[in-house]
């Protein structure tokens, strides 16, 4: 049976998501779209690291909720050991992390080939903003530039067939080829030059490519059934996102998003873990990505 605390936070985390959802397609803003600064992985104020899978939408969520206005986090504890005190009245944010057992004791198994099991723990951070006695570390101002040599070296290494064609953006299975309408038809935002929501796009359509057969072999059939196709775009809206603040992009929402608003509600509510399996199949996707291109 599964452990009550991460059945909880199974169900914070994906009703956090529902929630902004649900503001509808007039309010359409997901947490990982953010207005107010640059689109950023979270990170660890203590390792330097950055938060992965679904941690990156629970924190990016919490974020865009509080108005926090930078990515760093850390447990309590984490935060008395660099000097700072998380403020009295604070509420951390909840995030998941993963330990491997030989034997069940306590969480929740995923089911694993090997004989090894790996159970779900839940933990607790809070915001830079949250803190007092910490200095921020200085943060060059972004450059204004469009193209970004950066986001087309990317695109080029992964050796994805990019074709500039039509006013629509889709990858093609049947030729394994990407196509993306030309940059002219797209306009600056306040949260992003045209070029970077162009590659915001095109990076969507990038992750659809990682899942083709001959590479990650992607598939939702079995489990999601009819709603295989409102998680494939999922993991690629989350997988563009993620790309994102690795490449120091900002990040909107396509026109064509408020489409799958009902679709990917459907999934969440029907599912508490629908988000944590399209997050880390987007992170796989992102990774795998990166190392074509790395």
């Amino acid at each position: 049976m599964a452990n009550a605390q991460t059945a909880s936070i199974y169900d914070t985390i994906t009703n956090q998501i529902i929630a902004l959802l649900e503001l509808g397609a007039g309010k359409f803003s997901l947490p990982w779209h953010r207005s107010n600064t640059s689109l950023t992985r979270p990170t660890n104020a203590v390792t330097q690291k950055s938060y992965r899978g679904v941690n990156v939408l629970a924190l990016w969520a919490s974020a865009e909720a509080q108005d926090f206005g930078h990515g760093l986090w850390a447990t309590y504890r984490q935060w008395q050991s660099l000097g700072a005190q998380v403020r009295k009245g604070e509420k951390a944010s909840p995030i998941m992390f993963y330990k491997v057992f030989d034997k069940v004791d306590g969480g929740e198994a995923e089911e694993r080939e090997s004989s090894a099991r790996i159970f779900a723990q839940a933990s607790h951070v809070f915001n830079v903003g949250q803190v007092d006695g910490f200095s921020m570390p200085e943060v060059p101002e972004p450059a204004d530039f469009d193209p970004i040599p950066s986001a087309d070296a990317f695109v080029t290494a992964t050796g994805a067939a990019v074709r500039i064609l039509g006013d629509s953006a889709h990858y093609t299975p049947s030729t394994d080829t990407i196509t993306m309408p030309d940059r002219q038809l797209f306009f600056a935002t306040e949260s992003g030059s045209a070029g970077q929501n162009w590659y915001a796009t095109l990076l969507h359509e990038l992750v659809h490519w990682s899942g083709a057969e001959h590479r990650l072999a992607r598939t939702f059939g079995k489990r999601f059934g009819d709603d295989a196709y409102a998680m494939e775009e999922l993991v690629a809206e989350l997988g563009s996102a993620f790309l994102c603040g690795d490449l120091g992009l900002s990040s909107k929402p396509r026109p064509d998003h408020a489409r799958y608003l009902a679709s990917w509600l459907k999934v969440l509510k029907a599912d508490n873990r629908a988000i944590f399996t399209a997050a880390s199949a987007a992170a796989k996707a992102a990774d795998w990505l990166q190392c074509q291109g790395g």
